[in-house]
């Protein structure tokens, strides 16, 4: 083989090498997530909900609301708010979109109307579906 041949081929496997490179960086992956660290920030969500103190029931949603926030986040799902970030996870991703939904505006009550108390099995039920969510997502 003369020289020129070989500085071809070898031109050829340095383009293909950085296409291979450019398409597997751009290429989309799962979300890698910390399970431990989600598992023990939930179960520290969970321990904190107190049948006799009615601010851990409302604390415990506002809680499980943000931990399921920062699974979307990471999940670079953009928009502004949780509510934008679901709209963009797609209904097929979560079992109980509807009660993700209906969980999320339970904390929007908490947060935006003051005379709004939730119950112990409310925020019971709303827990279950932050963590189901959760587990839809490969969090925990």
């Amino acid at each position: 083989m003369d020289g020129s041949l070989l500085v071809f081929l070898f031109a050829i496997i340095v383009v293909g090498v950085l296409i291979f490179l450019a398409i597997s960086m751009t290429k989309q992956r799962g979300t890698r997530f910390d399970k431990e660290n989600y598992q023990i920030d939930f179960l520290r969500i969970e321990n904190s909900l107190i049948r006799e103190t009615e601010a851990s029931y409302a604390m415990a949603i506002i809680e499980g609301d943000k931990l399921l926030d920062k699974a979307l986040c990471e999940m670079g799902l953009g928009g502004k708010t949780m509510g934008e970030r679901l709209k963009k996870l797609g209904k097929d991703r979560l079992t109980q979109i509807n009660a993700v939904w209906h969980a999320h505006k339970m904390r929007n009550q908490i947060a935006h109307e003051h005379d709004f108390k939730p119950s112990y099995k409310q925020a019971q039920h709303a827990l279950s579906t932050y963590k189901q969510a959760l587990k839809d997502l490969g969090a925990i």
